[in-house]
């Protein structure tokens, strides 16, 4: 093969990809560019495998979802690929196995989507109500460290909300407003023109220099809420008969952990129903019901009110805090489970 053919083989395979009308770069309606144009995916036989390559060819981490039906809206003409079948282990998406280009039966209805999470790999916001609030710590050399509020504002958080997949900044408070961090500190005169993808791209003293304590441990609080097809990925029950009854388990920087039973009740129980999609419960099983977990306790003393949105935004003792060990870990009975 010719040094010419080999480029044009090699352009062929590695078609620019995009994620559009999502909550930042790394969420959104799948679009793919060739001959010129950019045109959508459908979602015939789309599945992780398909979400997996598009995140990893974007550098946006793990897929946690492939939602269907244009869950991002409608695109307009082309539907460039249709029937994309990935293993999961390709480079790019056009490497994976398709009808070819502009072969489809498809209508915009059907525009594939893409949910990417790469805050565990990099970034998270701890001590909040939710996923999109709390104290910035960023993750570098082996340690989740705190950020340094000096010259702390309004232009620096937009990037932290933007590369969470939480949209808008709405606020960047200061001076531990969500509790002092521990352990080491990133950085210090943290300077973002609010364009740039990653706050690890943004000016700051460099090396780790900082003249801080982690009473100057800075917060971000996200105007965005979480899109609602990610507050379902975000928790899941496990090991119960179908996924409305099971072990409550949330997924936090990066990777899934239990709830511990200590106060848990019937009202933690209906938030998680409501946010799963699975109606009412008027039972809460024991613990050990459906087995202990494994990892990260992630939540202690859940207290809910019963008219939260979704279990992060209960009051808590704080992300991984916790006095459990899984023979604890919360179960919930739905009323496909009722005797």
């Amino acid at each position: 093969m010719t040094l010419t053919l080999m480029l044009v083989f090699f352009h062929l395979q590695a078609a620019e990809v995009r994620l559009v009308d999502g909550k930042g770069r790394c969420s959104g309606r799948v679009e793919i560019y060739h001959s010129g144009q950019w045109g959508t995916v459908c979602d015939d036989d789309w599945d992780m495998n398909d979400a997996a390559v598009v995140c990893g060819q974007l550098g946006c981490g793990s897929a946690v979802g492939a939602p269907l039906g244009a869950h991002f809206g409608q695109g307009s003409e082309p539907t460039w690929l249709d029937n994309v079948n990935c293993s999961g282990s390709e480079s790019y998406l056009s490497e994976c196995s398709h009808r070819s280009f502009g072969v489809e039966d498809c209508n915009h209805g059907e525009d594939a989507g893409v949910f990417c999470l790469s805050a565990g790999e990099e970034i998270r916001l701890v001590n909040g109500s939710d996923l999109c609030s709390g104290r910035l710590e960023v993750y570098q050399t082996g340690y989740w460290r705190t950020v340094c509020n000096d010259v702390w504002d309004l232009n620096d958080a937009p990037v932290v909300c933007r590369q969470l997949g939480c949209g808008r900044a709405d606020i960047a408070p200061e001076r531990t407003y969500f509790g002092q961090g521990s352990g080491p500190i990133w950085q210090d005169d943290v300077g973002c023109s609010g364009s740039v993808c990653s706050i690890t791209q943004c000016p700051h003293t460099g090396g780790g220099t900082h003249d801080c304590n982690h009473s100057n441990d800075a917060g971000v609080i996200c105007s965005d809420n979480l899109d609602p097809f990610f507050l379902k990925l975000s928790i899941r029950l496990v090991n119960g008969k179908d996924r409305c009854s099971g072990r409550v388990e949330i997924y936090y920087s990066g990777q899934w952990g239990t709830v511990c039973d200590d106060s848990w009740d019937i009202k933690d129980a209906e938030v998680v129903c409501r946010q799963l999609d699975c109606g009412v419960t008027n039972q809460v099983r024991s613990s050990g019901q459906y087995g202990p977990g494994s990892g990260t306790i992630w939540l202690d003393d859940v207290a809910c009110t019963g008219s939260e949105r979704h279990l992060t935004e209960c009051p808590h003792r704080g992300f991984g805090i916790h006095n459990c060990h899984h023979s604890e870990d919360a179960v919930l009975c739905s009323e496909q489970d009722r005797t």
